[in-house]
């Protein structure tokens, strides 16, 4: 299901428009029927720029969705919403992002929207691109809600959400999705303090119902909040513990870390294929087609093409629109460089 070697692919998300984002801050002031025009001219440009590029896979540009993950939980029974920031002023930073209340038992009986989104982005794509779906884990959903007395910690929360993602993604692979991205970033950013064993299970036990029915791959970073990563931006206390996730492919944060730990490739690459972030999310320098070139013949060195993708480094919410569409475009470009000087 792969394709061929040496694929350019994406992370998911895509920067809203700016007119979508005033939109967004003015909901009330349009109707139902407006709402979802709005929605579709959102995806249409997102695929139109990801098109444009050449990639191989493309994804709706998440443009129904608030950061990666933020939208999800108006979707879970539950949960009381919060209103407003802990904190508005000042240099921006992960604890903006307020925690919500528990006040019930978590459910999700409309599912959690990621088929709807599906179903649009095959309406409005054209033929040809691999069309890719992005879900938040439960560990990562849990990272926002705060503990109660049902609810004693993370992992309780983790466990009662865990039942609502399977079915996600069972639903998403019935609607004919081939391809699943399962964003766990924070359990990348907290495998230094926490069980990476005990990670995997819950990962393993929430994709079971895919694995085998779909091209199922994982996204490890360090978080991009603003910019910011959230932990030390170190693979070593993941592996080889994350051997064992039951996934196709393991995507890779690397531009931003200036490869660091680039021989991790060839462990994983005995086991899985490998989607190495190439472009830097974080810096608005431009990489060229010719660096772009270069970071793949660096790879090839230690891993074979036929395990190796490319694609930035994380999703490009946070990245300006004009620089991403520079980004992507020079992305696709640097890896035809490389795959004609090696006749691929």
């Amino acid at each position: 299901m792969k394709g061929h070697p040496l694929r350019t692919t994406v992370i998911g998300s895509y920067p809203f428009p700016g007119w979508l984002e005033f939109a967004c801050a003015h909901l009330g002031d349009f109707g139902a029927a407006d709402r979802s025009e709005l929605i579709d001219d959102a995806v249409a440009m997102a695929i139109q720029d990801q098109v444009a590029t050449g990639l191989d896979v493309i994804t709706d540009g998440e443009q129904t969705r608030l950061d990666f993950n933020l939208s999800f939980y108006g979707f879970i029974e539950g949960i009381e919403l919060e209103q407003a920031s802990p904190r508005r002023f000042g240099p921006p930073a992960h604890d903006q992002r307020g925690k919500h209340k528990v006040v019930g038992e978590l459910r999700a009986p409309r599912g959690l929207g990621t088929v709807e989104d599906f179903e649009r982005l095959k309406r409005l794509a054209p033929a040809g691109p691999v069309l890719k779906a992005s879900v938040p884990g439960p560990y990562t959903l849990s990272g926002r809600l705060l503990p109660n007395a049902q609810y004693r910690d993370r992992y309780a929360l983790t466990e009662a959400l865990l039942p609502l993602v399977r079915s996600e993604l069972k639903a998403l692979r019935e609607a004919g999705c081939r391809e699943i991205t399962v964003d766990e970033p924070s359990m990348s950013c907290y495998a230094h303090r926490e069980d990476p064993k005990r990670l995997v299970d819950i990962f393993n036990r929430t994709v079971e119902p895919i694995v085998g029915q779909c091209r199922l791959s994982t996204h490890l970073c360090f978080g991009n909040y603003k910019g910011r990563a959230v932990g030390p931006r170190r693979y070593a206390p993941m592996f080889p513990a994350f051997l064992e996730m039951q996934v196709d492919e393991i995507h890779l944060e690397m531009a931003s870390r200036e490869f660091a730990e680039l021989e991790l490739l060839e462990v994983i690459a005995k086991k899985k294929d490998v989607a190495v972030g190439v472009i830097d999310v974080k810096s608005y320098y431009i990489e060229t087609p010719e660096d772009v070139a270069n970071r793949v013949r660096a790879c090839l060195k230690h891993a074979p093409s036929e395990r190796l993708s490319f694609a930035p480094d994380c999703g490009l919410s946070q990245t300006a629109r004009w620089a991403a569409r520079q980004k992507l475009g020079n992305m696709v470009a640097g890896v035809r460089l490389a795959r004609k000087q090696l006749g691929a």
